[in-house]
């Protein structure tokens, strides 16, 4: 029973976080934290030993050294991770094309179709296994996230939202702890 809450609180909460709502609040300025915990409005760059710089803009999830963007082409991201556990497809309710839900062991991609090409719409944590590349994972308490990203968020729907480069870092609050973690496109709240 104490699953299918979890997982009903995750699906409004992706629905709240991806669509925004009548009570939206945009902060304005960019918001990140570095390793020393110290802010910067600079795009973020990964160092990889023996390889080029990789760059991206705002927040970005990392799983096994791939760099999961938001609203970056999907093919090569879903390449490189290799098959999902699960597909999920449907007529997408804001574009011409299919929706697209790929599921890995502890996170999912979600896709969205744009003139022809599928686009990352989000990334949903699954479990506490995994941690955003800041540190914070499903569990953590809210002032961890605080101390990490700093304090200025929109709070909604019992959610606290880091917004940056048009996308959301949406983190679920339940008793003053994470209980899920979800990367989203600002795309749908335009």
């Amino acid at each position: 029973m104490k699953k299918l809450i979890l997982m009903m609180t995750m699906v409004l909460a992706v629905m709240l976080c991806a669509c925004g709502g009548e009570n939206t609040k945009t902060i304005e300025g960019e918001v990140a934290a570095t390793t020393d915990n110290t802010q910067t409005t600079e795009e973020v760059t990964e160092e990889k030993a023996g390889e080029s710089t990789v760059s991206y803009k705002g927040y970005a999830y990392i799983h096994n050294d791939v760099v999961i963007e938001i609203d970056a082409q999907a093919a090569p991201i879903i390449e490189q991770l290799g098959d999902a556990i699960s597909y999920f497809e449907a007529p997408s309710c804001a574009f011409e094309g299919i929706d697209k839900i790929y599921t890995y062991t502890s996170f999912e991609i979600d896709t969205y179709p744009l003139e022809g090409v599928d686009y990352v719409s989000g990334v949903t944590f699954k479990d506490d296994s995994i941690t955003t590349p800041e540190g914070i994972a499903i569990g953590d308490s809210i002032d961890k996230v605080k101390e990490v990203y700093g304090s200025e968020f929109a709070e909604q729907n019992g959610m606290i939202v880091y917004e940056k480069d048009d996308m959301k870092l949406c983190f679920i609050v339940a008793d003053d702890a994470v209980v899920s973690i979800e990367y989203a496109s600002t795309i749908l709240d335009e």
